[in-house]
């Protein structure tokens, strides 16, 4: 790893541009930390769902007698019992709480059960009698808007068009392809699980782990017909996210139980029904066409791009436009023809996961772009920096990239990087297949392969995307503590750390509390889109920002008349996070004051500060309906991958050697998280690669278990070396560009090159599957 040094730095240890013990840390490591699947409450009662097993049927009829005869069962309760709207979701309420008259998709909700213990539930609900009328499911995304509907306004929930510069444009080479993308599970560890707790004023406390606080309070709210002061939601420990907690689940449910029966209800999913009970990454098709000179220069791309929704719409509307507007890469293309579909089908709902419609389209316009170099003649990377855009390019929506776009330098980078020495001697361990003996090296081939990847941060097309932060600075046992608070969820990726940091860096405080997230304080948004540190880093800062002003009014007011407070230099302040109108002419200059230059302790004495600071980032616009042109995005990300593979072409197997990674991350505030989410994403991209997948058939789910659906394992994970650039962004707090989802998306496609290197097949689909390679 190579870091250029940050520019900023705090006069207490700890602070930004470090890489400070996290605070969960060793709790994790121990296996002490609290996740929501070990809330306990002695009254509580526990929870069961019974889920439909067809993907489309028609209910006839709900006996749920039953289930109410076994001994210990409180409630059983259908959608006759939901108080309030029986429908939800992130951008469309389409999905009902439990089904009434039909069923989308296989595992949704019909009824719930409450008892005194999980088998007993899980009795009771086996008991419960439902009359199907099965119907003939959809499930073809290509050509599910002409099928019968299944909803009201039918199988299309949206489509984006892009049209830039010459439509009927022709180049001299020209390369099509058609691609697949196999739909990908997040995979979190944690299962869905939370408690409700019934309240005295009618009312409901849930603590649970999500995603985003505030989204779920209101869905939840509606369901059960209550004012949002009455629904107060807590996070509890995430065991991992990935976007598959950004939808509820488990969340009504327990409310409802809770609320029924009066008692605290906790529900757990088993690993089945997390399957079941989240959604997933979109599979897609996509049909490409570049066309370039023979210099390699692009001339043209056209694409066609179909996603498959599943059952209920989640979060399709904005993967369909992350795909759309990111749909040729990171090039400079004069003109450019992108159609991009999502629809209904009833295959399991899909909506938020790591890369968010940009993790499809990379492995299609890289599979292209390794195509077209083939065509051509020219080495793949050299084809890619003719093509690379860079600080001041037009993405196809017509909006100027702004800040840095090293996507050369990128893969230059990795392309530096030395090569993995080869095989001197057999060692089973590092062969495909590993210590199962199935090879000795006969029939392993080593491959090459790079990509390159961009990706939007935070929310777009206009969403009013903000974060609210709480910040409080007071004397507890004579040390001035500071205290954050936020309703930012914390879902492992260590938003926690860097609260503490910038909260350290702004006060030079050393002793920073940050409080249990809730709904008691202003929304922090939903911890996905890599926008964490830039938004809810942004609101903290900004509430830093006039808790110092407090603090420079402060001293003003208790320091012997003579003292130049100007002569105490710090950073200075956001001008954005203070109303000019507050400093009165009175005020010492608050960007000259510097909080660790005093005595806190003696300067507050009892007195408590505390400010709230609500923070934006500047505006997006919609896109253009049917020219897809706009502002649409915040800010790009880039990163960019070689992979080194070894192949069986016997037993197609394949062994990742090794990644090397080049990323801008504009400021690593933590450098270690930071190569802790380049790693992680990478990984996540090398499951999609060769293993992960979740297998439907007519609609049915036929691997929901961790036997069956494969992820990568430490074994399976290959030494990475790393090069993070820092090229700030002049307009995030401190330059931060977002980390997470970046690397997921060019990581994929570089193992898939390096494999088409190896064993020169076309492999159009992910994941790589052994008879892709063996023919078999």
């Amino acid at each position: 790893m190579s870091l250029t040094p940050a520019e900023l730095t705090s006069a207490v240890a700890g602070g930004i541009g470090s890489s400070p013990q996290r605070p969960d840390g060793n709790l994790k490591v121990r296996g002490e930390f609290a996740y929501a699947s070990d809330l306990w409450h002695e009254d509580m009662i526990w929870g069961a769902t019974l889920r439909s097993p067809h993907p489309h049927a028609r209910i006839r009829s709900v006996d749920i007698t039953g289930a109410l005869q076994v001994p210990g069962v409180y409630a059983v309760l259908t959608h006759r019992d939901v108080p309030g709207l029986n429908l939800y979701g992130l951008e469309h309420k389409d999905q009902p709480v439990l089904a009434e008259d039909v069923v989308r998709y296989q595992g949704e909700p019909i009824a719930l059960v409450g008892a005194d213990h999980p088998e007993t539930a899980r009795r009771a609900m086996e008991r419960i009698e439902v009359e199907y009328e099965v119907l003939e499911p959809v499930v073809d995304m290509e050509t599910a808007v002409d099928d019968p509907p299944l909803h009201p306004g039918g199988n299309l929930v949206r489509h984006v068009p892009i049209r830039r510069g010459d439509q009927d444009a022709r180049a001299e080479v020209v390369v099509t392809g058609r691609y697949e993308v196999g739909m990908q599970d997040q995979a979190f560890l944690g299962p869905e699980s939370g408690l409700a707790v019934p309240a005295e004023d009618g009312g409901v406390d849930l603590y649970v782990a999500t995603q985003w606080l505030h989204v779920d309070q209101a869905q939840v709210a509606a369901a059960l017909g209550l004012p949002l002061e009455k629904v107060r939601l807590t996070l509890s420990g995430v065991g991992g996210a990935f976007g598959g907690r950004e939808d509820l689940s488990m969340q009504v449910h327990a409310c409802l139980l809770a609320l029924h029966t009066g008692k605290p209800t906790k529900m757990v999913y088993n690993r089945e029904e997390s399957f079941y009970g989240h959604v997933h990454r979109h599979p897609a098709v996509l049909h490409y066409e570049h066309g370039a000179d023979r210099t390699g220069r692009l001339v043209y791309v056209k694409a066609r791009i179909h996603l498959d929704g599943g059952a209920y719409a989640s979060s399709t509307g904005a993967v369909v436009a992350n795909a759309a507007t990111l749909g040729i890469g990171p090039y400079e293309v004069p003109n450019v023809t992108v159609d991009c579909w999502g629809v209904y089908t009833n295959n399991p709902p899909c909506g938020a996961m790591r890369g968010f419609g940009a993790v499809q389209t990379g492995f299609a316009y890289e599979s292209q772009m390794d195509k077209l170099a083939a065509a051509l003649g020219m080495d793949p990377v050299d084809l890619r920096l003719v093509n690379a855009m860079s600080e001041g390019s037009v993405m196809p929506t017509g909006q100027v990239v702004d800040s840095a776009a090293p996507v050369a330098r990128l893969l230059e980078l990795v392309r530096a990087k030395p090569l993995p020495p080869r095989r001197t001697a057999v060692d089973l361990r590092d062969l495909p297949g590993g210590v199962s003996n199935t090879t000795h090296g006969e029939g392993v081939v080593r491959g090459v392969g790079y990509a390159v990847g961009i990706k939007n941060i935070c929310f777009s097309e206009g969403f009013d995307d903000y974060s609210t932060a709480r910040v409080r600075l007071q004397v507890i046992n004579g040390e001035p503590v500071a205290l954050a608070h936020t309703a930012a969820v914390e879902v492992g990726q260590g938003l926690v750390t860097i609260m503490q940091q910038i909260v350290r860096t702004e006060l030079g405080v050393e002793r920073v509390t940050i409080l249990p997230m809730d709904t008691g304080i202003g929304n922090g948004g939903s911890t996905s889109a890599s926008r964490q540190t830039y938004v809810t880093g942004g609101a903290v800062k900004a509430a830093c920002a006039a808790v110092r002003l407090r603090l420079a009014r402060l001293a003003r007011d208790r320091t012997p008349a003579g003292l130049d407070l100007t002569a105490l230099d710090l950073t200075a302040l956001d001008p954005t996070a203070l109303d000019p109108t507050a400093l009165d002419p009175a005020s010492p200059d608050p960007a000259s004051f510097d909080p660790t230059a005093l005595d806190l302790a003696a300067l507050l004495g009892n007195e408590v500060i505390e400010e709230t600071a609500e923070w934006r980032h500047r505006a997006t616009e919609p896109l253009d309906p049917v020219t897809g042109q706009g502002n649409a995005h915040v800010q790009y990300g880039f990163a960019a991958h070689r992979a080194v593979v070894d192949v069986d072409t016997e037993l197609g197997l394949v062994k990742v050697v090794e990644l090397a990674c080049a990323q801008d991350v504009g400021r690593a505030l933590n450098p270690q998280a930071v190569l802790g989410q380049i790693q992680g994403g990478s990984a996540q991209g090398l499951g999609l690669a060769v293993m992960e997948e979740i297998q439907v058939e007519g609609g049915r789910v036929r691997n929901p278990s961790f036997t069956d659906y494969l992820i990568p394992t430490v074994l399976d994970m290959p030494p990475m070396t790393i090069d993070v650039l820092e090229l700030a962004d002049p307009h995030a707090p401190y330059g931060v560009r977002g980390v997470g989802e970046p690397p997921t998306i060019s990581s994929t496609p570089a193992i898939v090159a390096a494999v088409r290197a190896a064993t020169g097949l076309d492999l159009p689909r992910v994941p790589v599957r052994p008879e892709h390679i063996t023919g078999t």
